[in-house]
């Protein structure tokens, strides 16, 4: 019988809570910042980052130090996270370079009628292809039209009632 050599796997960077040592390791470095001063904080800073700190903020500094460490570790954002981002602050800025939705697992299929009842009166909006639609204008969010419903911010799939996390319904 003949074997075939296998490829190893990449070495994956690990995940918070699987690894005590590893986990050990950064909760020592984050609470080692603490007793750090402003300046030895801004050579972290150089040293982690490759450029000079942009303030002498302390908080700000120990904040976006210790996110870094956690990066570094445990690897960063996944390139999904990335893109939804990107979508979502396109939209906040108003810009419209990309084409359709925000890539979100919540958004029901074009076509699905949401209803929402606010202060007595029913409020029905239709999920398009590239938005939503609700007293006959488009919008490009449901925070957006749950914003002109109630005249404050929410979140619009909470608003209604699609919830947010897995096992947290609104």
């Amino acid at each position: 019988m003949m074997k075939t050599a296998m490829k190893p796997k990449p070495h994956a960077l690990p995940r918070p809570g699987e690894d005590a040592a590893t986990d050990g390791a950064v909760l020592a470095q984050l609470a080692a910042m603490q007793r750090l001063s402003v300046n030895e904080l801004k050579a972290k800073w150089e040293a982690l980052f490759g450029t000079a700190a942009p303030n002498n903020a302390r908080a700000f500094l120990e904040l976006r130090i210790g996110y870094r460490i956690q990066e570094l570790t445990y690897g960063g954002l996944s390139r999904d996270t990335r893109r939804m981002l990107d979508l979502l602050a396109d939209e906040v800025e108003g810009k419209i370079a990309r084409k359709g939705m925000s890539v979100d697992a919540r958004n029901p299929l074009p076509g699905t009628r949401l209803l929402r009842e606010w202060d007595g009166v029913e409020h029905a909006v239709t999920v398009l292809a590239d938005g939503y639609e609700w007293q006959g204008r488009k919008y490009r969010s449901l925070s957006a039209i749950a914003k002109a419903i109630t005249g404050t911010s929410w979140n619009g799939f909470r608003f209604f009632g699609m919830g947010g996390r897995k096992g947290n319904r609104a």
